[in-house]
């Protein structure tokens, strides 16, 4: 579609230079959308692989509680995990990727993971905790993963659409105008010669 603008000779020059950043703009953001899909693409499959390594560690972690539930009985089991003495705080930082602003979850544990006489209790529950504690840690990393993943899309489909936008739309537009501009500066000159030829002829023949 082509612009609304005056046909001269600065606008011309304006139009070719306002064409030149809107190509280097294309470039520069379709390799930002070419290296956002490939750090994309990596995460899906990080993602894919730590979520089945968390889902197994999650079946494993709740077979032992359920061994020592049977083993220990569920009042001592219930009992025995009731007063916690661990605390768990996680951390958000934020880290840069391609200029999107990813947030980084980091797990922090103080304190005992046993809070329980261990002569009472059922050796299973031990052992399901440390399993649970562990697993807790591939959680947060793959919470992380995630929302990279999610904010990293929405970057991905701003981009595409800024990317079709000067693709689709104004680089076009600025082409066909300077197409346009060109020819009409063409024709004036054509109009200018041919009435210079003619004045020329009009004074050669009252010589």
């Amino acid at each position: 579609m082509k612009l609304a603008v005056n046909p001269t000779r600065m606008e011309l020059l304006r139009l070719r230079k306002r064409l030149v950043l809107a190509r280097r703009g294309h470039k520069l953001l379709k390799d930002k959308q070419d290296e956002l899909m490939k750090r994309f693409m990596g995460l899906v499959h990080q993602i894919k692989d730590l979520r089945l390594s968390v889902e197994h560690e999650l079946e494993e972690a709740w077979k032992r509680f359920l061994i020592a539930r049977a083993v220990g009985g569920a009042e001592i089991v219930e009992g025995a995990v009731s007063m916690p003495t661990r605390k768990t705080c996680v951390e958000v930082r934020k880290q840069q990727i391609m200029n999107v602003a990813v947030p980084e979850f980091k797990l922090s544990t103080e304190g005992k993971i046993a809070s329980y006489g261990l002569a009472t209790t059922p050796a299973e529950l031990d052992t399901a905790l440390v399993a649970m504690e562990r697993v807790l840690g591939r959680m947060v990393e793959l919470a992380s993963k995630e929302k990279a993943l999610e904010l990293i899309g929405d970057e991905i489909e701003r981009t595409r659409r800024r990317v079709n936008a000067l693709e689709y739309v104004l680089i076009p537009s600025l082409e066909e105008t300077i197409r346009y501009i060109s020819m009409k500066l063409s024709e004036m000159e054509r109009g200018n010669l041919t009435r210079l030829m003619r004045v020329k002829e009009i004074v050669r023949g009252r010589t």
